[in-house]
């Protein structure tokens, strides 16, 4: 049976950060809290990102304010002045999302869009499932990312996050409104860096999976057309 959907993670997947992101926090946080180590940055933002995302899983209470508090916390754990950060955390935050929600803060991979625009050709469908915020989605438009890829299923927006099947679900669903005939489970592989929420996860709802990092596209047309040759 022939793939008829192609789904990706974004993350790591098809879009990567312009810098890391510590190097980008620090930079924001100096004008308002002078230097902060970037290694003390980098620590305790993955220790805020960690704890947020166990706290407040798929961006319960809404992505403003549970960015709001991992900047914090990671401002307060690089030991920023408490008094500097409560007088400028309204500032900093403002600027980080901006920020992360453009090309500003992230680069497409050299072969995602290529490869998007190839499946496309082939007349496959292609769309975005990931554990993010809806600024992802500005973020793909302004990196350039064509229209066709579609739907972007955003676990901020959908209340339930990878690896559950249910938004594997929710997207084929979607992408099921305007297919005839509709597209099965076995016709879609999903594309994605980390073993638990992609490669196990699109396994979970009847996909194929994939488990490739944006470095590795050039595998996905590789995959397909092996599978085909076995068909």
């Amino acid at each position: 049976m022939s793939i008829r959907l192609v789904t990706f993670d974004a993350l790591f997947t098809l879009i990567n950060l312009r810098e890391p992101v510590h190097v980008q926090y620090a930079r924001a946080f100096r004008p308002y809290l002078g230097e902060l180590d970037p290694d003390g940055v980098k620590t305790s933002f993955k220790a805020a990102l960690a704890a947020l995302q166990k706290e407040r899983p798929a961006y319960d209470s809404g992505s403003t304010a549970w960015w709001s508090e991992v900047i914090r916390r990671t401002a307060l754990g690089a030991k920023a002045d408490s008094a500097a950060l409560d007088k400028s955390l309204q500032d900093i935050v403002r600027g980080l999302l901006h920020r992360f929600s453009s090309r500003e803060g992230y680069k497409a991979y050299d072969d995602a869009i290529p490869l998007v625009e190839e499946l496309h050709s082939r007349g496959i469908r292609t769309a975005v499932i990931s554990n993010s915020d809806s600024r992802t989605r500005s973020v793909l438009k302004d990196l350039g990312f064509p229209a066709y890829l579609d739907p972007i299923v955003l676990s901020e927006e959908e209340g339930v996050e990878k690896p559950s099947k249910e938004i594997f679900i929710r997207t084929l669903e979607a992408v099921n409104r305007n297919t005839e005939p509709a597209i099965s489970f076995r016709e879609c592989l999903h594309v994605g860096d980390e073993l638990e929420c992609d490669y196990y996860g699109g396994r979970s709802a009847g996909m194929e999976s994939l488990l490739v990092g944006g470095e590795e596209l050039n595998q996905v047309l590789a995959w397909m057309d092996r599978r085909k040759q076995r068909e």
